[in-house]
C-alpha cells in the first residue's frame, strides 16, 4: 500500500498545501514533528499524530522529531482563551527530557534525528531576528489568526506581545529547518495548522523556496462526538508517573464498540488484513470485545514496552478471575498496589475489610463475610481468617483488596 493510500485508509488525512497526495509516495521527503514542552509528557492525542509520523517514515521519508524548547518559553496561545502562565527554565528541561524520552519509544528502531528549537534561538538576537524574520511578516497575516481575533474582540481577556509572536518563532523553525536540513514538510496535528502555514509563507518570503504542511485530524469519540482522548480523571498520558500503566491499558480496553475498529486504524500498526479478520471477530462476539483487547495490547505494549504489558495483562486477568492470585511475581504486585487498596498482613479479613473501608464496621464486615460475599485469593470464605502473608480481598465483582 502506497503512502497515500495508507493515510487515507487509517483516517490520517486532513488539511493539506498538496494538491495530491500521490507526492507522499515518490522520493524521500525530510520532514518534521514538533511537540511544545508544556508537559513533561505527552498524551494521546499527541500520540495519534506521532503515529501518522511512524507511517511517513515506514515509507522511506527522513523525520526529523523537534522538542520546542524555545517556543515552550511562551507557549502556544491558540485555542487558548487566556494567556498562559510562563513556565519556569527548570520546567522546561525537565519537560524536554520527558518528551524526548517518549520520542525514543514510541519510535524505537526507527531512523530519526531529535532537535531542540532552543539550540538555534539562544544564539539570535532580539534586533536580528526583527531585521531577518520580522521584516518579511506582514502584520495583516498575524492579526488574521482566529485565536488573535477572538483574544483581541470584545469579549476577549487581550494577549502579550509575546504570544502574539508565537506563531513567527515557530515558523522560524521550518526556515531554519529548511535551510539547515533540506526539510520542506511539517506534519502536525489539526490544531497545528495555523502556524505550520505561518512557516510556510515565510519560506517563500525569506528563502523564495516551497514547502508544505500536512495535518492530521483531531479523533473524535464516536460514542459521545467530542475529542477523543479524556478519562474520568481527565487526560490519558504516555508518562506512567501521570497515567499508571494499568489505568492506560483499561483505558483503550474500555473503548466504544462503535470507534474500537477507527481507533485500531490510528494507534497501532496492524495491517488492513489483520484489521478485517479483527473486525469480524468483533462483529461476531462484541461481548469478547476482541478489538478492544487487541487494540490495548498493541497500544500498551508500544508506549510502554511488551514486560509492563504482559504484567498489567496478568494483574488484570487475576482481578476479573481468569488467573489465580498466585501467579502475580513481585512486579505485578506492585502494578497490583498503585490501583487498589493496600493494608499491611497481621490482620483479619474484618480488619482488612474496615481499614480499607470497603466495610464500614466490624458488623458490616462479618455479615459480608457469612452472606459468601467476599473471598481471599479466589476462594470464597465464610468464616474470619487471619492473614499472615500476602493475598487478595475481593468483594462482589470490582471491590479489591490488596495484603501486603
Amino acid at each position: 500500500m502506497k503512502l497515500s493510500e495508507e493515510l487515507q485508509w487509517r483516517g490520517f488525512v486532513n488539511q493539506t498545501t498538496f494538491s495530491d497526495l500521490s507526492a507522499l509516495d515518490g522520493a524521500p521527503i525530510s520532514f518534521y514533528f514538533g511537540v511544545d514542552p508544556s508537559a513533561d509528557s505527552m498524551q494521546i492525542g499527541n500520540l495519534a499524530a506521532a503515529m501518522m509520523v511512524r507511517h511517513f517514515i515506514n515509507h522511506g521519508h527522513n523525520a526529523f522529531l523537534l522538542v520546542g524548547g524555545a517556543t515552550g518559553m511562551i507557549g502556544d496561545p491558540d485555542g487558548k482563551a487566556d494567556e498562559r502562565n510562563l513556565k519556569t527554565l527548570d520546567e522546561i528541561a525537565k519537560n524536554k527530557a520527558g518528551i524526548a524520552t517518549q520520542y525514543k519509544q514510541v519510535f524505537a528502531g526507527k531512523k530519526f534525528e531529535l532537535v531542540d528549537n532552543y539550540d538555534w534561538f539562544k544564539d539570535i538576537s532580539y534586533l536580528d531576528f526583527l531585521r531577518n524574520v520580522g521584516k518579511h511578516v506582514p502584520m495583516s497575516m498575524m492579526l488574521g489568526r482566529d485565536f488573535v481575533q477572538s483574544r483581541l474582540g470584545e469579549d476577549g481577556s487581550g494577549i502579550s506581545y509575546a504570544e502574539f509572536s508565537y506563531s513567527l518563532i515557530q515558523g522560524y523553525d521550518f526556515v531554519h529547518l529548511y535551510k539547515n536540513h533540506g526539510v520542506t514538510l511539517q506534519v502536525c496535528g489539526a490544531d497545528q495548522w495555523g502556524n505550520s502555514i505561518a512557516g510556510i509563507d515565510l519560506i517563500r518570503r525569506m528563502e523564495g523556496g516551497e514547502a508544505h504542511v500536512y495535518s492530521t485530524p483531531l479523533v473524535i469519540n464516536k460514542a459521545t462526538g467530542i475529542k477523543f482522548g479524556k478519562s474520568e480523571g481527565g487526560a490519558v498520558w504516555l508518562d506512567a508517573n501521570k497515567t499508571s500503566v494499568y489505568k492506560f491499558y483499561q483505558f483503550w480496553l474500555n473503548v466504544d464498540d462503535e470507534g474500537v475498529i477507527d481507533y485500531a486504524k490510528i494507534y497501532t500498526l496492524l495491517s488492513k488484513e489483520e484489521l478485517e479478520v479483527l473486525s469480524e471477530q468483533q462483529k461476531q462476539n462484541p461481548g469478547a470485545r476482541p478489538a478492544q483487547r487487541a487494540l490495548a495490547r498493541e497500544v500498551t505494549a508500544l508506549v510502554h514496552g511488551k514486560e509492563r504489558l504482559e504484567s498489567v495483562e496478568r494483574v488484570t486477568e487475576v482481578l476479573f478471575g481468569a488467573r489465580l492470585f498466585t501467579d502475580l511475581d513481585d512486579g505485578d504486585l506492585k502494578v497490583l498496589a498503585e490501583e487498589i487498596p493496600r493494608v499491611i498482613a497481621g490482620k483479619t479479613v474484618v480488619e482488612c475489610l474496615v481499614e480499607s473501608g470497603v466495610a464500614s464496621s466490624n458488623g458490616e464486615a462479618r455479615r459480608l463475610i457469612a452472606s459468601g460475599a467476599i473471598s481471599v485469593n479466589g476462594d470464597k470464605i465464610t468464616d474470619d481468617l487471619q492473614l499472615e502473608a500476602t493475598a487478595l480481598i475481593k468483594k462482589g465483582k470490582n471491590n479489591f483488596i490488596l495484603v501486603r
